[in-house]
């Protein structure tokens, strides 16, 4: 066995074994800032690849499968951490969690791996690095942890300051009737919210008849206005627009319902409880009041209306995708704008009876990843090979080579644009990491386990190429394909150590 020296405490990090990306300070053959492409990049939280351009064709997501046949689609991208901050702290930084232990959701602002609130020599968050590059840098939603970029707890309390030090020209996110920012995230119309002390806990509200009475709806229009804006500006731009569903609660129009109430949507896959340590009772889903008796597993034709409720707001968000992509084209936008649209993680939908994220399994660590980079890519391109978060930084500023290229700490990420313009490009493996477990996922397992000091410990492997669900445990079955997983895994926390 390899010098393996880790704690649990290690093991809640990340690691990356790839080169890392160290930019240089502004190359001479670098474009004038006239000349450098916009940035549009959009977070959509708890999208997975249940899609109409990942071939579900119940989906309704006609917007973001025009993107994909206008840009390139990744099939295979995995987030860092199956949980909103974490994944979001790994994608701005570009690093991995193994470095910074950073795994939680608030780790962006408080504890020791929080964002130094002095500015550094290097730029610590991707939209910092554009803005020292002279770009106009504009938030909308939720690109971060908080909903609208701001420090501040659940209950409204806190100082407001910037949850991304030295990032954002402008903070532009509307907050409507629900008046904070974790209102609008939490939202039922007219104002109500989970977090407003009243006892919102619904798990369905389709009442809204305006793609505005919600919150996403907001984000778009504000998002329109601005491009407006920023078109009349002497300078390229980066906007990051978050939007809010599917996360629960399931909250759309009701147009939206109406569409998904009768549709043939599968029922979950694999629905059975499975013996994993990885196991558990789905208690944020649970947690709301839902039309139907709560049980566990859900049954059969609650979990399909579930589904359906999901998929709803899936429809309601595409639509507001399509409203600002739309904009980009009219206002003459789109042929200088780069758009990516990246899911923050995954998401169960009652496969294993499970209803969220917060695991180290496929579903909740694979998600949503398209880009379209006009003039630098092959259009209409689905690529298999491996890709992760944080290779999504290094990738903008390699199409965009800002004047300003330098980090505080090197990017672990690898730049994707030569899968872009259509070039094969082999990764071995991806890494995620939840709580204490780390998983290892090549082109057919996924391995899962704990390393602690005694050796690894609960492993399980599963083969991914039959099924994305851990149906069977393989690791006894198979102890040399485990063994050998385990062995590359080792060498890779050596090295990173």
């Amino acid at each position: 066995m390899h010098n393996v020296r880790f704690s649990l405490a290690l093991l809640i990090g990340f690691f990356y074994w790839g080169d890392s990306f160290e930019p240089a300070l502004g190359a001479e053959s670098s474009p004038d800032n006239n000349s450098r492409p916009n940035v549009l990049f959009i977070a959509i939280d708890d999208l997975r690849t249940e899609l109409g351009c990942y071939g579900h064709d119940y989906v309704d997501s006609p917007h973001l499968d025009r993107l994909a046949s206008e840009g390139v689609l990744f099939n295979n991208h995995f987030v860092q951490v199956a949980t909103c901050g974490a994944s979001r702290y790994a994608m701005l930084t570009g690093q991995s969690p193994w470095r910074t232990k950073a795994f939680g959701n608030r780790d962006l602002y408080e504890g020791t791996n929080r964002l130094n609130p002095v500015q550094q020599p290097g730029a610590q968050t991707m939209p910092e690095l554009f803005r020292r590059s002279g770009y106009h840098t504009v938030l909308i939603g939720k690109i971060s942890h908080t909903a609208d970029g701001k420090v501040f707890a659940y209950d409204g309390t806190g100082d407001g300051r910037p949850e991304l030090p030295h990032a954002w020209d402008e903070f532009a996110t509307p907050l409507g009737p629900w008046k904070r920012g974790w209102g609008i995230f939490f939202a039922y119309r007219d104002g109500r919210h989970r977090e407003d002390g009243n006892g919102h806990i619904d798990l369905m509200e389709f009442t809204a008849e305006k793609d505005d009475d919600l919150p996403d709806g907001m984000m778009a229009t504000r998002a329109i206005e601005k491009l407006g804006e920023l078109k009349e500006r002497k300078q390229p731009f980066f906007m990051g627009l978050g939007f809010f569903k599917p996360h629960l609660p399931f909250v759309a129009p009701r147009q939206d319902w109406e569409a998904m109430a009768e549709r043939d949507v599968p029922p979950p896959e694999n629905p059975e409880i499975i013996e994993s340590s990885y196991q558990h009772k789905s208690n944020e889903f649970y947690k709301y009041n839902a039309p139907w008796d709560k049980t566990y597993p859900l049954a059969r034709e609650d979990a399909i209306t579930a589904r359906r409720a999901y998929l709803a707001c899936v429809r309601y968000t595409d639509r507001q995708v399509g409203r600002v992509l739309s904009a980009l084209d009219e206002l003459g936008l789109r042929d200088n704008t780069i758009v990516v649209v990246w899911g923050d993680h995954g998401w169960h939908l009652g496969e294993s009876a499970l209803w969220g994220k917060h695991t180290p399994f496929e579903r909740a660590n694979k998600s949503t990843l398209i880009m379209r980079a006009p003039g630098q890519m092959k259009a209409g391109t689905t690529s298999e090979a491996l890709v992760e978060t944080i290779d999504i930084y290094p990738t903008l500023i390699d199409l965009c080579q800002p004047e300003f290229r330098q980090t505080a700490t090197p990017l672990n990420g690898h730049s994707l644009k030569p899968i872009l313009l259509g070039e094969k490009v082999n990764r071995d493996h991806s890494i995620s990491y939840w709580k204490s477990a780390v998983s290892l996922r090549t082109d057919k397992y996924r391995l899962i386990t704990q390393m602690t000091k005694t050796g690894p410990q609960a492993t399980e492997l599963y083969d991914i190429s039959q099924s994305s669900d851990p149906v069977e445990n393989l690791a006894e079955v198979h102890p040399d394909i485990a063994q050998n997983l385990l062995h590359q895994l080792r060498q890779h926390l050596d090295t990173i150590e």
